[in-house]
C-alpha cells in the first residue's frame, strides 16, 4: 500500500467501517468480512502481483484484528454520546463539534493505515501505476456523470436525491417539510462539483507523482511514511489557497445545513434516528466483545 494506498486504502477501509452503517445486520456482515472486502476494493485499483498479494492480505487481516480489539470501543462510545443528544434540537456549532469528535475518533485508524500503506508501498512498479491511473480516470468519468450533468436542473435534482437518501438512512421517511429544507439547502449550498472534481484530479496526480518518486528514489520506510502523511494532509487541507477557502466555507455551510434539517424533523423521526444509532452501537459493541 502506499500513497495510492494511502488515499485508496484509507478511503476504502473507512467506507467499510462507517459507510455501511445502514442497518444493523449489514454492519456485522461487512465488518466481519472487512479484510476480504478491502482486498477486493484496493486490488481493483492497484492490481497487486501474485507475489505481493499474500503480504497485502495479511496486512489487512492484521489491521482489522487490531481495529476490532482496540478501536471499536471508541466508536461505540461516540454513538452512545450521540443518543444522548439526538432527540434535542441542535446548532451549527454542535454539528461541527460532532464532526470534529468523529475525526478525533478516526485518528488512530488513519495513522495505522498510513503505516500499513508505507509498509506495502515498496515493490510497486510502473505497470501498477498505469493501472491506478486508468482506474482513476474511469472513476472520474463516472463521477462527472453523477455530479456534473450539463443540465443544471438535473444536476441539482440529483444532489437533492442524494441528500434525501442520506437523511432517510438516519431519520426514516422524510415528509414534505423536511424535503423542502433539503431542496432549499441544496439550492443555497456553495458546493461546486466542477471545483471539487478538479481538486480530486489534483490529488490523484499528486498520488501518482509521489508513488513514482518513491519508487525512483528507492525510498526507505520512514520516507514512505512521511509521503503518506503529506498526501493525507493535502487531502484534508488542500495546498491550493482558493480551494482551502472553499473547503472552509462549505464545511461551515454543511454544519448549518445539518442542524437546520435536524431541527425540522419531528419527534417521531428523531426517535427513529435514536433507534438507528442505538442499533449501530449495539452492533459494534457485539463486534468488539471478545469471542468465546
Amino acid at each position: 500500500m502506499r500513497p495510492s494506498r494511502n488515499k485508496t486504502l484509507i478511503i476504502g477501509v473507512l467506507v467499510l467501517l462507517l459507510g455501511l452503517l445502514g442497518g444493523c445486520s449489514s454492519v456485522r456482515l461487512a465488518y466481519g468480512n472487512g479484510a476480504q472486502l478491502a482486498w477486493w476494493w484496493v486490488d481493483g485499483y492497484v492490481d497487486f502481483s501474485r507475489e505481493q498479494a499474500p503480504r497485502v492480505k495479511q496486512g489487512l487481516q492484521d489491521f482489522f484484528a487490531w481495529h476490532r480489539s482496540t478501536q471499536l470501543p471508541s466508536f461505540v462510545a461516540l454513538l452512545g454520546n450521540a443518543q444522548a443528544e439526538v432527540l434535542s434540537p441542535t446548532t451549527a456549532d454542535q454539528a461541527c463539534r460532532w464532526q470534529a469528535q468523529g475525526r478525533e475518533v478516526l485518528e488512530p485508524t488513519l495513522q495505522r493505515l498510513l503505516r500499513l500503506a508505507a509498509e506495502q508501498s515498496a515493490g510497486l512498479g510502473e505497470a501498477q501505476f498505469r493501472h491506478l491511473a486508468e482506474r482513476y480516470a474511469k472513476g472520474m468519468d463516472e463521477m462527472r456523470d453523477d455530479f456534473l450533468q450539463p443540465d443544471l436542473a438535473e444536476r441539482q435534482e440529483k444532489s437533492v436525491e442524494r441528500a434525501i437518501e442520506r437523511a432517510e438512512r438516519l431519520y426514516g421517511r422524510l415528509a414534505e417539510p423536511q424535503r423542502r429544507v433539503i431542496r432549499e439547502g441544496v439550492a443555497a449550498s456553495p458546493f461546486d462539483p466542477a471545483l471539487w472534481l478538479q481538486e480530486r484530479e489534483r490529488r490523484q496526480r499528486e498520488v501518482l507523482a509521489t508513488l513514482r518518486r518513491l519508487a525512483a528514489e528507492k525510498a526507505d520506510a520512514d520516507q514512505r511514511l512521511a509521503a503518506m502523511r503529506a498526501l493525507l494532509a493535502h487531502t484534508e487541507t488542500s495546498p491550493d489557497p482558493l480551494y482551502r477557502a472553499y473547503q472552509q466555507r462549505l464545511g461551515a455551510y454543511n454544519c448549518a445545513f445539518a442542524a437546520r434539517l435536524h431541527n425540522a424533523t419531528t419527534p417521531a423521526q428523531r426517535q427513529r434516528a435514536l433507534e438507528t444509532i442505538k442499533g449501530w452501537e449495539e452492533d459494534l459493541r457485539s463486534l468488539a466483545a471478545p469471542s468465546g
